[in-house]
Parts: C-alpha cells; sequence; structure tokens
C-alpha cells in the first residue's frame, strides 16, 4: 500500500432526473510541477471550459475510478445506499491507506475519511470533483438528444424553472428519479 491520498467527490446527487457519478482520484506523482493544475479547484467553483481541460490531465496524471448509477437504482436502493455502493467500488480499484471523502459523513466505511470543504482545498478531492462532474454533464448532454423535449443539456437534471416547466409539460421520463418528489408537481 501506499499513503497517497484517494480523493473521492460526487456528482450529481440533487438533481431530479439522471445518474449520480462518484470519482476517485489519487495522483501518479507531485502534481506540483504540472502548470494546469493550479486550476485544479471545486469543480462547482471553476467555468465549464476549465473543467474541460483539466479532466484528460487529471486522468493522465492518476489512477482513478469514476462509477456512474442510473436513476432507476437510486430510486430502488435510495441515493446514500447508491454513494456508499460506488465508494466501495472506488477502493477496491484503487489501492491506497488514505481514502478522503468531500462531506460530512464516512457513510459508515472503514478506512473512509471525511472532510467538508475536501473538495476545495484538498487537490485530489479537487480532481475527484471534475472527474464526476464532466462525467456526469458529458452524459446528460449526450442523452439530451434522445429526450430533447427536456432540454437536458440546459440544467443537467436539476430542479431549474425551465426544467420544472418541461415536467409540467410532458410528464416524467425514464430518466426521472421517481423517488424524488416535486413540490407543486407530485401530490
Amino acid at each position: 500500500m501506499n499513503n497517497k491520498i484517494c480523493g473521492i467527490d460526487e456528482a450529481g446527487r440533487g438533481p431530479l432526473a439522471g445518474p449520480l457519478c462518484v470519482a476517485g482520484v489519487m495522483f501518479k506523482k507531485d502534481i506540483s510541477t504540472i502548470k494546469e493544475f493550479a486550476l485544479i479547484n471545486d469543480s462547482k467553483k471553476i467555468t465549464h471550459k476549465k473543467r474541460e481541460s483539466l479532466f484528460e490531465i487529471i486522468k493522465e496524471n492518476s489512477l482513478y475510478h469514476i462509477v456512474l448509477t442510473s436513476n432507476k437504482d437510486i430510486d430502488t436502493f435510495g441515493i446514500s445506499a447508491c454513494i456508499k455502493n460506488s465508494i466501495l467500488e472506488i477502493m477496491s480499484k484503487i489501492e491506497s491507506d488514505n481514502f478522503l471523502i468531500d462531506g460530512n459523513t464516512s457513510f459508515g466505511i472503514q478506512n473512509l475519511n471525511h472532510l467538508i470543504k475536501a473538495d476545495a482545498t484538498i487537490k485530489e478531492v479537487s480532481a475527484a470533483s471534475i472527474l464526476a462532474k464532466v462525467t456526469r454533464d458529458r452524459f446528460m448532454d449526450q442523452i439530451a438528444n434522445e429526450y430533447k423535449e427536456y432540454s437536458f443539456e440546459k440544467h443537467k437534471g436539476y430542479g431549474t424553472k425551465l426544467h420544472m416547466e418541461m415536467i409540467k409539460e410532458y410528464g416524467k421520463s425514464d430518466l426521472h428519479r421517481l423517488s424524488y418528489k416535486i413540490k407543486g408537481i407530485d401530490y
């Protein structure tokens, strides 16, 4: 084993549609010499363009594993169980003594540390945040072609005003999380 950090973060916990994406990242070498890595931060704090440019650089310089969990599995097992299962899969694929996830819980997993705002302070967790967000966003952009009436490429399945209007007009698709109740729509 080694003492390098394997950072873990998720994207897509709260959307009304689409998958959950959890990524784990452990750098292969010291990244301080890589100029582009100075840009790494919480995926929500950097632009789409920067996330896209960092995506391949992170993959080239790390051991990583990305897990997508369908909306149907989220409906069946619940979001917490899906996150936990994704973390366990990552831990089985990346060999490390130090797993760290962003947030306030370790989901009852031994050998998993957690830290609030780790995605903004720990480069490995920031990198995992970027891999998760870019992977999920690309999925939603691609699937948008099959669900044109929902405009998933614009809101990525989150509960925006546009998305709510689309649900009211067309109902829920088979990509929507049926276990997520929407105020004003689900009675």
